[in-house]
């Protein structure tokens, strides 16, 4: 997988900066105030960054951006960046500073004079998510970027506080990494053997085939793998870290390893998009990853649908009815609406299995959100005020834009069928939020439950300030910090 870049933490060596071949970070607040490493840059430079912070474009900057001096007098620098960042900056603008750095590393490495900055483990977190670059199928070898090394005053501490976010960014690459590849290569075999191996983790991984799934009756589920040649599966993993009796939170998640929406065929303009529909199971392994490197404190249990929706002779039709692991009987109206069916099962099995405190299931489902949200917010859906509002905080303390969609008796009518208990369908309009009431039916009226639609979120065409352009991770962070403030024992 891919590997965020390795951080070293030192104690500040001033006699260190001038013979660095890379590019030298300073931080500087907003009112222009040099820290003192930043001074002896600017000695060095004969008065270059000062300069440079008197200018007008230093003043037009927001905080977390950057201005560069190439090849600066007085250093072997390639270039001093002149980083705008306040002391008393947020996790989120600390971030977002990191992330400047980490969109440039170059070849010869970054020297950041960090000093005693109290964001510096966010900054050094922030680098290492921007820095992340998909390039296991291209045959050129890639761009060498030489080592990171963070000047900070108090390095064992720094280094302590960045431990459990070097956890996280490792969840949120392998959730990436998922995201990224191509369904040639991410079968619905090779998921769930890329999840087998995070067992060393001390994960405990069971991979449940075609024949156990029939036994248990996931009928839905089973429908919309059966025109593929790659078998459906689940994946169940446990992290047992927390009391030994505690409920755990479950989270499900939507892993169609390629959609083409079967024999309600989508068009072909786009569909090579389709390889991210797995965007769900993608953040759940994702989530489980760091909860496993960080030795969360908590009982977690995620389980994944793997499935693919392929046209062929054996493949489910519009107007099949097909009976849930629930028992209750779908009429398939649109083919292409086979997440809900996948997660209508897994849902099931979740809470019959292991009775959750509460439940969150991620699937990049509906278009229509995207139409309504576009690609700022996910949209969150559920029928717990107070677990919502945990969630909606989490994802705010992590910057993950979330949103509330709303639930009701009227767009729960719109899936009467004439020939089953259900269709799997509403029609256009709100087409996200009667595949969220499709999705409720199969969640039990006692349990907490969140539905999160990551269609819009779960992969880009452009930069974002985190990642660049393609898988982003989106909820890794957020599902961390709900398990964290919810969920663990302290």
């Amino acid at each position: 997988m891919t590997a965020p870049a390795a951080i070293q933490f030192t104690e500040a060596d001033p006699e260190a900066i001038a013979g660095f071949a890379g590019r030298v970070t300073v931080l500087v607040d907003s009112d222009g105030k040099l820290s003192p490493l930043t001074r002896r840059v600017n000695r060095l430079t004969r008065g270059a960054v000062e300069r440079c912070v008197a200018g007008a474009a230093f003043a037009a900057l927001k905080p977390g951006d950057a201005l560069d001096l190439a090849y600066p007098a007085g250093l072997a620098a390639e270039a001093v960046q002149v980083l705008k960042l306040d002391r008393r900056a947020g996790a989120d603008e600390a971030r977002r500073a990191g992330a400047t750095i980490g969109a440039k590393r170059p070849e010869g490495g970054n020297l950041v004079l960090a000093g005693p900055h109290p964001r510096a483990h966010e900054l050094s977190f922030g680098l290492a998510l921007r820095d992340y670059d998909f390039a296991d199928h291209k045959t050129a070898a890639p761009k060498a970027k030489g080592p990171v090394t963070l000047m900070v005053s108090k390095p064992e501490e720094v280094a302590a506080a960045a431990g459990p976010l070097a956890a996280l960014a490792e969840g949120v690459f392998f959730t990436r990494d998922l995201v990224n590849e191509p369904a040639n290569v991410l079968t619905t075999d090779d998921f769930a053997a890329r999840l087998a191996a995070m067992q060393e983790l001390g994960l405990e991984v069971e991979i449940l085939e075609e024949e156990d799934l029939a036994e248990l009756g996931m009928g839905a589920l089973l429908g919309v793998g059966q025109g593929s040649e790659s078998p459906s599966k689940v994946v169940v993993m446990q992290w047992m870290g927390g009391e030994k009796d505690a409920a755990p939170l479950a989270l499900v998640g939507k892993g169609v390893v390629f959609d083409t929406g079967g024999i309600s065929i989508k068009p072909a303009g786009g569909m090579e998009d389709m390889t991210m529909d797995m965007g769900g199971a993608g953040t759940v392994s994702g989530v489980m990853r760091t909860l496993a490197l960080r030795k969360a404190k908590a009982n977690v249990v995620g389980l994944v649908g793997l499935v693919e929706n392929m046209p062929d002779g054996r493949a489910q039709r519009p107007g099949d009815v097909v009976v849930s692991m629930k028992g209750d009987t779908v009429e398939v109206i649109n083919t292409d609406a086979e997440g809900r069916l996948v997660l209508a099962d897994v849902l099931w099995y979740a809470q019959e299995r292991f009775k959750p405190a509460g439940i969150v299931d991620l699937a990049t489902l509906t278009g229509a959100i995207i139409i309504a949200l576009g690609h700022e917010h996910t949209g969150v859906f559920s029928n717990n005020d107070a677990f919502c509002d945990s969630f909606l905080a989490a994802a705010k303390a992590e910057g993950e834009g979330a949103w509330r969609m709303p639930l009701g008796d009227a767009y729960d009518k719109m899936l009467k069928s004439r020939v089953a208990d259900m269709k799997n369908v509403g029609g256009r309009p709100g087409g996200s939020i009667t595949a969220a009431q499709f999705i409720q039916r199969f969640i039990k009226p006692e349990v907490p439950w969140i539905h999160l639609d990551i269609a819009g979120t779960a992969s880009v065409k452009s930069d974002l300030p985190l990642s660049p352009k393609g898988a982003t991770g989106w909820g890794v962070m957020a599902l961390n910090r709900l398990v964290m403030d919810k969920y663990e024992t302290k």
